[in-house]
Formats: structure tokens, C-alpha cells, sequence
């Protein structure tokens, strides 16, 4: 099947109303428009597989709401030290033979220590070194930190917005939504590509999920990855204790879907990954999550601390839906390495 690739220019200039009369259309016209964007520049019959490990557990000093590794959520999550180096590449591999594409590792850090560098380094380079991608979320990141994972081969880091501007105030205390953007800057400027999303179904309005893929969708370069999580309320974090046994403890399906949809619209270029919450979704809503434009999805039985769907039901779920594992680059990655060539 052959991606219609497309000149068109990608907006960066998306104000709120137009991302709103997005979300406003009627839910086939979304997915119609959503759909078409798409297919105009990535290969529709493709999902990205990646695993996400976490190779430091617990005890971060961060509030945020969600979070189970939070030192003040009484989520029963032990704190951990970092993960041996050999330890974490043993992962990587089996990561890779089960198809994975990226290999993503998290540390419950509000800020990594400079004497922790030296074993992030060295995790990252062995990794590279398997012809995997290397993401990694360490928290915020000193210039001089980010140069370091950059000349270790790093290809995307992470670090989410988590919801809109004004919602995000509700949920986190100990770090700004400025703090989350300054740090997105430090990483584009280091020359590692940026993963940025955050997650829907935290009480949160349709105007907060406008204000989420507005911020994104207005930097001046989009993230390369996309990551839209639905939450997992977790019993004993702020949120999970909050939402337990009400109507918004599950985000209603057609909205996240809606959600993925206004997301590929902005972002054309972007992959957009289901991320947490998958595990509680319906095959057909994951599948409409893939015509509105979602192209990455985390495989194995955990995401950090929550669960999440096997690596043998996503494959049986892919293979029921005529979806294979991705194997080129990214569009956003191949457009550079174009103009590199081109400029050579």
C-alpha cells in the first residue's frame, strides 16, 4: 500500500477555536478528515511497536496526581535503585526480538544526578548499539545533560505536558507547565528528537484537550511522538482516590478517540501512540483509534508500573486488523536525513 505524500506545509500557527471545531465535527467527519491526513504521509497498514521499561521505580519527589511511583502517592509502589546496565540491555534484546522497534526507559527522577550520567550513557549507547531507537524520561534535564545523552546516540527524549495549561495546575504542583516546555526546549536544542504528550481522563474538560494538542501543535517544531495516554486510576494516587467509582474514572471511548483524531490533524507528521490505558479498551476502539491516525502502540504486559495489553494480543489483535509492524523511519526522522542529504 503507497503513502500519498503530500507538499502541503505543516501548521504550527493552530489557534484554540480551530483545534475546538475539530473536536466539534460530527465523529465520522473527524475520523473521514483525520483518515485522509494520515494515509497523506505515513503508511496506514503500519503500527510501530515499542517497549517502555522502568529502570528506576518509585520514590520520585514530583506530586503529580496520577502517579503511583510518586513518594507521596500510597500506591504500595516500592522505590528502587537504577537498574543494572546489563540488566537493562538483556530487556533491550528481548524487546528487539519480539519486534520491537524502540526501546523506551523511564526513571522516576525529578532530575537526574550528575553521577548517574555515567550509567545512562552507557545504557544508551548498548542499546543503540542493538539497531534499536533509544527513548528515554528521566525528568527535566540541564543542557549540559542533554548534550551527554545526545553524543550517547539518544534518538527521542521524553517528557509530557500531561494536559492543557490550565488543567495542569489541578494535578501537579511541584513543576510548572513552564518547567515541562523549558525542558522540551533544552532537548530540541541539544539536537535529540522530542516525544511530548499526556494523558486524557483525569477530570479534565474537552476545552483542557483543546488546550493539550494546542500546545503541541503550537510548538515550533512538532514533538516526532505523540503519546496519548487514557489514566489508569491507580488506588492510593490523588487522582485514582478522587475518580474511584465515579462516571469519570474512564474517559468515554469516542472521545479519546477524538482526542487521536484532532491530534493527527495537528501533527501531521507526528506518530501518535496509544499509550497507558489501552488494556481496558475494546479491540474496536483501539481500531478506531488506528483510522484516526494512531501509529505506535506499546507492547508487553507492563508500562512502568501499569499494566498493560501482551505482546501476543497485540500481535493477534494486528493480525485480525491487516496491521504490521513498522520498519522504516519515522516520516519526521526520514524528512531530516533528506534534507541533510540534500544539503551535503
Amino acid at each position: 500500500m503507497e503513502t500519498r505524500l503530500t507538499t502541503a506545509p505543516i501548521r504550527t500557527d493552530w489557534t484554540r477555536d480551530e483545534i475546538a471545531s475539530l473536536f466539534d465535527l460530527p465523529f465520522t467527519e473527524l475520523l473521514f478528515r483525520a483518515a485522509e491526513v494520515h494515509r497523506a504521509h505515513h503508511r496506514p497498514e503500519e503500527v510501530q511497536l515499542c517497549t517502555l521499561l522502568s529502570i528506576k521505580t518509585g520514590g520520585c519527589p514530583e506530586d503529580c496526581g496520577y502517579c503511583s511511583q510518586s513518594a507521596s502517592a500510597e500506591s504500595g509502589v516500592k522505590a528502587t535503585k537504577l537498574m543494572d546496565v546489563r540488566e537493562v540491555l538483556q530487556k533491550a534484546a528481548q524487546a528487539r526480538d519480539a519486534g520491537s522497534q524502540r526501546f523506551c526507559m523511564g526513571a522516576a527522577w525529578r532530575n537526574p544526578k550528575d553521577r548517574d550520567m555515567g550509567k545512562i550513557v552507557e545504557i544508551v549507547s548498548g542499546v543503540r548499539a542493538m539497531g534499536m531507537e533509544t527513548c528515554m524520561t528521566l525528568g527535566m534535564l540541564t543542557p549540559e545533560q542533554a548534550a551527554q545523552l545526545k553524543a550517547a546516540g539518544l534518538d527521542y527524549y521524553n517528557h509530557n505536558v500531561d494536559s492543557g495549561p490550565e488543567y495542569y495546575e489541578r494535578v501537579v504542583s511541584t513543576r510548572s507547565y513552564a518547567d515541562r516546555l523549558d525542558t522540551l526546549e533544552t532537548v530540541r536544542e541539544a539536537g535529540i528528537n522530542v516525544c511530548s504528550g499526556g494523558i486524557v481522563g483525569m477530570g479534565e474538560t474537552r476545552a483542557d484537550r483543546v488546550g493539550f494538542v494546542h500546545t503541541l501543535a503550537t510548538l515550533e517544531r512538532h514533538p516526532e511522538s505523540v503519546p496519548i495516554n487514557a489514566l489508569v486510576p491507580v488506588k492510593g494516587t490523588v487522582l485514582g482516590d478522587m475518580l474511584a467509582d465515579t462516571p469519570l474514572a474512564k474517559i468515554d471511548d469516542i472521545e479519546f478517540v477524538r482526542t487521536v483524531a484532532a491530534a493527527r490533524i495537528a501533527m501531521p507528521l507526528s506518530m501518535v501512540r496509544l499509550s497507558a490505558g489501552r488494556e481496558s479498551m475494546s479491540e474496536a476502539t483501539q481500531a478506531l483509534c488506528f483510522l484516526a491516525g494512531a501509529n505506535s502502540i506499546f507492547t508487553g504486559d507492563k508500562l512502568l508500573t501499569a499494566p498493560n495489553a501482551g505482546e501476543d494480543e497485540d500481535m493477534a489483535m494486528l493480525t485480525r486488523l491487516g496491521l504490521k509492524p513498522m520498519e522504516g523511519p519515522e516520516p519526521m526522522r526520514a524528512m531530516v536525513h533528506e534534507d541533510d542529504l540534500a544539503s551535503a
